[in-house]
């Protein structure tokens, strides 16, 4: 039988993006040009992107959640960011994955999508 083994305690949940790489403040941006349809702040500042890898040959993977799994446009909203990235020119290739863990929360929204959605 095979046994899920947890993160070693102090590793992180969600895997660091490329922060360095010269395309990601290019990639962000093209992910903020997407929105959930039901919430009106793009799926950034929503939290909802957790991780940006960048390769050295400009391939993207992206993983992301959404804000709950039953979700009406989870098939289809990773089409959307990979469209998106696809848009900015540069890149090579993209993946975007949907995780649940962690499972995403009010807590990961950027100060401005509070401020959109009257949480501040």
């Amino acid at each position: 039988m095979n046994e899920v083994t947890p993160p070693m305690e102090g590793s992180p949940l969600i895997t660091p993006s490329s922060t360095d790489h010269p395309l990601y403040d290019t990639i962000v941006d093209a992910c903020r040009t997407v929105f959930d349809p039901e919430i009106p702040v793009n799926i950034y500042d929503l939290g909802l992107i957790y991780t940006i890898e960048i390769t050295e040959d400009n391939d993207v993977s992206i993983i992301m959640s959404l804000t709950a799994p039953g979700c009406p446009v989870a098939g289809e909203m990773p089409g959307w960011v990979e469209d998106a990235i696809n848009g900015t020119g540069g890149i090579r290739q993209v993946s975007v994955d949907i995780t649940w863990e962690p499972p995403w929360g009010m807590d990961r929204m950027s100060d401005e999508a509070r401020l959109e959605l009257g949480f501040m």
